[in-house]
């Protein structure tokens, strides 16, 4: 073929593929009007929009003259349209292409159709060979049984080169039939996402690629601890993509979600680079990017596997410097636990105020300015907790505590918010915290006051903020997450708590101090 006819088959192409992409989009959006909302919601539906496809597709590096394509849970199929768009704009493009597309909706199964139909057209345009099959049962069960050799009825184990996915966001319940399934495949987890990826893992063929995009929360915390274990088993991470805004990926369902993309191979050689990068949204502005090794992503004697992305050059000397302070919380003697008040299961012991025969009862709206404001009379939530046999267990003795709030968004000027329950402050002999918190303690009791002021100014710092970034991107400060940190030693916290009176600094003054502590350490 002449130059001027590969140019004109490439135009050609072009033209088709922003057309199919214009019409998978068009798609999209009147499926989302079609579909039952309470339905979608019980299923963990967000159909993919066509940017970012589009972007996951560019992700995808496979080379093979025949890929072999799975695109589990496809809805309408619009990754699977972006990935053949992809293959069909290369200068070395594939001979063939294998595509098995899995979606249970009915609804959806019929837009998948036609998009596995304009696929098709659009590949032989390509000169690509197409075969399109679509499989309408559930992918966890189908992707269980297939490790006992009879997906698809055939008695073979069908394995997958390249595999494209916008997994299902749902959490699933201890005795449910999903989580039943990924426990017969050696997966304890709480959210169906981390199934399907962990399904297809198992499904890739060795060297085989997966791009996906999923709700950053498997990066961190214990309850995805034995999905990272479990996949960093079967993959290596090649890829790792955020979005700054978390409203961009899926902003027509209005989804406020922190969304990672990553591309990982199948392979237990974790011995390798990955890019990290970070932009605006899925077209592609702000973007930043780096190279590191994979051993910087997931550290290696890190025994909970915390996944680290750092789009930004400043993200080392941070890690380097958290990591080289003195302790961890067991070596200082304290402990974090997540508060005892569950309100609504104790709603006839909260009370509006204060009275006789109740304690104190701290919420997140009780914390202000580095301490515990109380009582809040600008709150609606209750300020005590009546005294009786059943809050017995609820309660921690008089003394000084630092409180953390359990939630807080990637928006916050701080992810990590603390202050100092101060009993001079609150007259009482006992204390009920709520479970929206977290609050330290030695051994259930309270800490020395410099140590509990000097503990708050750290845990307040923008250098504790900014290394938190790195590996939490949900809403959840977890008491977990609060174990895995590093800290100065019980001398510097002393020596930071001196520093702190009746109130705390301004930002910028904190920040210099906890900065001469740790320098210092």
């Amino acid at each position: 073929m002449g130059d001027t006819e590969m140019k004109d088959l490439q135009e050609i192409t072009n033209s088709s593929a922003d057309a199919l992409l214009s019409s998978i989009e068009a798609a999209r959006r009147d499926a989302s009007i079609r579909l039952d909302t309470r339905r979608r919601t019980l299923m963990g539906q967000f159909l993919t929009p066509a940017s970012v496809a589009t972007f996951m597709a560019g992700m995808i590096e496979c080379t093979k003259p025949v890929v072999r394509i799975l695109d589990p849970g496809a809805g309408l199929g619009a990754l699977s349209a972006a990935f053949v768009a992809a293959m069909c704009h290369r200068p070395q493009r594939p001979n063939a292409i294998a595509l098995t597309a899995y979606e249970i909706d009915p609804l959806l199964v019929g837009y998948l159709r036609e998009t596995l139909d304009l696929c098709r057209a659009m590949s032989e345009e390509a000169g690509i060979r197409f075969e399109g099959r679509i499989i309408a049962d559930d992918f966890l069960e189908a992707g269980a049984s297939t490790f006992a050799g009879d997906l698809f009825g055939t008695g073979e184990k069908e394995r997958f080169d390249c595999a494209i996915l916008n997994p299902p966001y749902r959490k699933i319940r201890t005795e449910s039939r999903e989580r039943k399934l990924l426990r017969s495949i050696g997966l304890e987890t709480t959210n169906l996402y981390a199934g399907f990826l962990a399904v297809t893992a198992r499904l890739l063929a060795p060297l085989g690629e997966m791009v996906a995009i999923t709700p950053r929360s498997f990066c961190n915390g214990p309850y995805f601890e034995p999905f990272r274990r479990f996949f960093l088993r079967e993959m290596r991470f090649c890829r790792v993509h955020v979005f700054d805004a978390r409203d961009r990926a899926f902003a027509d369902d209005k989804v406020l979600q922190e969304n990672v993309v990553f591309r990982a191979v199948k392979t237990e050689d974790l011995d390798g680079d990955v890019v990290v990068s970070a932009s605006v949204g899925p077209d592609g502005s702000g973007l930043r990017m780096r190279t590191i090794k994979h051993d910087e992503l997931v550290r290696p004697r890190d025994h909970h596997a915390f996944i680290h992305i750092v789009p930004d050059d400043d993200g080392g000397p941070i890690r380097h410097r958290m990591a080289s302070l003195d302790a961890s919380l067991s070596d200082l003697g304290l402990t974090v636990s997540t508060g005892r008040v569950v309100d609504f299961r104790a709603k006839e012991l909260l009370r509006a105020q204060p009275g006789r025969s109740t304690v104190p009862l701290i919420y997140p709206c009780h914390l202000r300015d580095g301490f515990v404001e109380w009582p809040n009379d600008r709150t609606r939530k209750p300020n005590a907790l009546a005294l009786g046999p059943r809050a017995e267990d609820l309660l921690v003795p008089e003394g000084y505590y630092v409180i953390t709030k359990r939630f807080s968004a990637k928006e916050e000027r701080r992810r990590v918010v603390a202050a100092v329950y101060d009993p001079t402050r609150v007259a009482a002999a006992r204390v009920a915290f709520e479970n929206h918190l977290n609050y330290y303690h030695v051994r259930g009791s309270g800490l020395p006051v410099t140590v509990a002021k000097g503990l708050a100014a750290f845990l307040n710092s923008t250098l504790v903020d900014a290394y938190f970034r790195q590996f939490s991107g949900h809403t959840q400060v977890n008491a977990a997450d609060l174990r895995f940190l590093r800290y100065p030693a019980w001398d510097s916290l002393v020596a930071l708590g001196r520093h702190i009176g009746k109130s705390f600094p301004p930002q910028e003054e904190l920040d210099r101090l906890v900065e001469e502590v740790v320098s210092r350490g």
